[in-house]
């Protein structure tokens, strides 16, 4: 871990005579972006403990004047990411207090407690400081962006899981005081999926038995492929030839490594597909549509 000396406010020329941030020495993702994660939160807790020996709760702020709020993580948008997606996403917050605010820093996890490494199961830092800027009729209250990098092939390999993550910020103001909060603002890290459609025979006899197979898959961060989703609603969808809509047929189960079969009666020519929603930890998906030629 390096030592920066942070020169000026990000509001314009404020000298900081003494004031030395912890940096990850490299990007700060995966396991570095766990650490730096609980040396911060870690920091602001013995500041406050400190502050108020009595104190037995974790404080979320320490003895900071900074206070976070209106956090949202990629516009309120889901994350979905593949096995080899790399995706950059923004966080944007507001960071408020009245002793100024020199810098901030932001991460995205998962756990019960920031503070311990033990306690934090996943976690996503920045490669670059946040973007902070002071309003211009409010003083003290600054608009903040984050940039996180992420490469779902290394960061997310054994780090963390797809479901929810919260945005924690930290950060000091003009008297090098740390701030903390654990929970800004939360964002869904989902797993990107897939679908196959395949209806047979082609072509089919009007009022004959059309079958459609098709499998669905989604990612594994872990081993890095793409793994049958079984035991999830899937939905056989028909669009006429001519038309642009879909109507839905009927909902079935994906079997045993996401395998789909179905049958429906031939009745016009168009296109079969399958089609998943989006759930807690997986994002939504769409079969390309099978012809069949209906004589």
């Amino acid at each position: 871990m390096r030592m920066r000396v942070a020169a000026t406010a990000l509001s314009g020329a404020v000298a900081l005579s003494a004031f030395v941030v912890p940096v990850a020495a490299q990007a700060a993702s995966g396991p570095s972006a766990k650490a730096r994660l609980g040396s911060f939160s870690a920091k602001s807790v013995s500041a406050g403990h400190a502050a108020n020996s009595a104190r037995t709760v974790r404080p979320k702020t320490g003895i900071g004047t900074i206070t976070f709020s209106k956090g949202v993580v990629n516009g309120g948008k889901d994350i979905v990411l593949g096995t080899t997606t790399n995706k950059s996403v923004t966080a944007t917050y507001t960071a408020t207090s009245s002793s100024g605010v020199a810098l901030t820093e932001a991460f995205l996890w998962q756990g019960t407690d920031p503070s311990s490494t033990d306690t934090i199961t996943g976690a996503l830092g920045t490669d670059d400081d946040p973007v902070c800027t002071e309003s211009t009729t409010q003083t003290g209250v600054y608009s903040c962006k984050a940039v996180f990098n992420i490469h779902a092939a290394t960061d997310l390999k054994n780090n963390g899981v797809a479901g929810t993550w919260k945005l924690a910020l930290g950060g000091y103001d003009l008297n090098a005081s740390a701030s903390f909060d654990d929970n800004v603002g939360t964002g869904k890290i989902k797993k990107a999926s897939k679908l196959t459609a395949d209806a047979t025979p082609e072509p089919v006899k009007k009022g004959k038995t059309i079958t459609v197979t098709g499998k669905l898959t989604r990612a594994d961060w872990n081993t890095g492929k793409y793994t049958g989703y079984a035991s999830r609603k899937v939905q056989l969808q028909f669009r006429k030839k001519g038309s642009n809509t879909y109507t839905t047929l009927k909902t079935i189960t994906a079997g045993t490594g996401g395998a789909l079969k179905t049958t429906t009666k031939a009745t016009v020519d168009g296109y079969y597909r399958y089609s998943f929603a989006t759930n807690a930890t997986t994002g939504a998906t769409t079969a390309a549509g099978d012809y069949v030629d209906v004589r």
